[in-house]
């Protein structure tokens, strides 16, 4: 991946036109699939808009260049996933000694770091201060005074439709997991040991860990990798790391994995599409709620949980 930032041409051609003309102009966005050979191809740099100045010796009109489209560039993206590990890992650590000094003091440090709630309630830390960074590096660093448009968020008219095709695609991929060699036991089961540790991780399968996995895969990354590598390359990439986030939970099984990345295609692919992080948003947090609905159904209420494993 390229991470070098935009060249401007060093001499711009003056106008022979007037100076009280005035041309707007709009960098060209490399998420818009379908609107132009080169949004489709993901190579849509940076345009240029012309404006005029309306001077009184008659001077040319002066090319301005326009923002870029994302604000951001490759070695942001690289630097706000570092400071995700960084943020997930001391979280993870600071939930840890806090549930140890206040709510399981006869406990080891050991046992405590392997308690569902408390991994949650670390990662859920983590996730609102790597939100605040997020929005800090659109609008502070690269000066963009509209957060949700610089991500291309973009709600849809129409929030049934990807409702629904967040519900279609659980119930499709649910069904080609019966086809595939699943493990019997997976690492994600232990968070589904009480009905306390089954609630925490619904809310947040359904709430905050979409949010931010839509925002940091489909906001940040693809418009990067769409810029520099091409539409299909960049959706491909884009749902190969949204697969591996989950691999350890899944204990890196090929049948698993296999399904997360399709889904990640369909979400990637859709976020390209309709240029809208919003909708993508929609389908994952309607996939992820299906899966949930169906397992408090099975449990009784999350009462019985031995019957997942039956």
């Amino acid at each position: 991946m390229n991470f070098s930032p935009d060249d401007l041409p060093e001499s711009p051609t003056p106008s022979p036109k007037p100076a009280d003309t005035l041309v707007e102009g709009r960098a060209s966005s490399p998420v818009q699939a379908g609107r132009s050979s080169a949004d489709a191809g993901g190579h849509s740099d940076a345009g240029f808009a012309l404006a005029a100045s309306h001077l009184s010796d008659g001077q040319p009109a002066e090319i301005v260049p326009a923002p870029p489209d994302p604000a951001w560039n490759g070695w942001d993206f690289l630097r706000l996933f570092v400071l995700a590990i960084v943020a997930i890992v001391v979280c993870f650590f600071v939930a840890v000694f806090v549930a140890h000094l206040w709510v399981y003091p006869h406990t080891t440090l050991g046992d405590v770091a392997r308690f569902p709630l408390v991994v949650v309630a670390g990662q859920s830390l983590a996730y609102l201060l790597i939100l605040a960074y997020m929005y800090v590096l659109v609008t502070r660093e690269r000066r963009r005074s509209d957060f949700l448009a610089a991500i291309h968020w973009n709600w849809p008219s129409n929030i049934a439709v990807y409702v629904f095709v967040g519900f279609a695609l659980s119930f499709a991929l649910q069904g080609l997991s019966h086809l595939l060699p699943i493990p019997k036991e997976l690492p994600i089961d232990s968070f589904f040991r009480t009905p306390a540790e089954a609630w925490a991780l619904s809310i947040l399968s359904v709430t905050l860990a979409p949010l931010m996995e839509e925002l940091f895969f489909r906001g940040f990354l693809y418009p990067v990798l769409a810029r520099r590598l091409g539409l299909p390359v960049a959706v491909f990439i884009t749902a190969l790391g949204f697969a591996l986030l989950h691999g350890a939970q899944l204990m890196f099984a090929w049948g698993p994995v296999l399904v997360i990345f399709l889904v990640g295609l369909v979400l990637t692919t859709v976020r390209a599409r309709k240029n809208s992080v919003a909708a993508s948003l929609l389908i994952h947090m309607a996939y992820n709620g299906t899966i949930t609905v169906a397992m408090f159904a099975a449990t009784d209420g999350f009462r019985h949980l031995g019957k997942l494993n039956q």
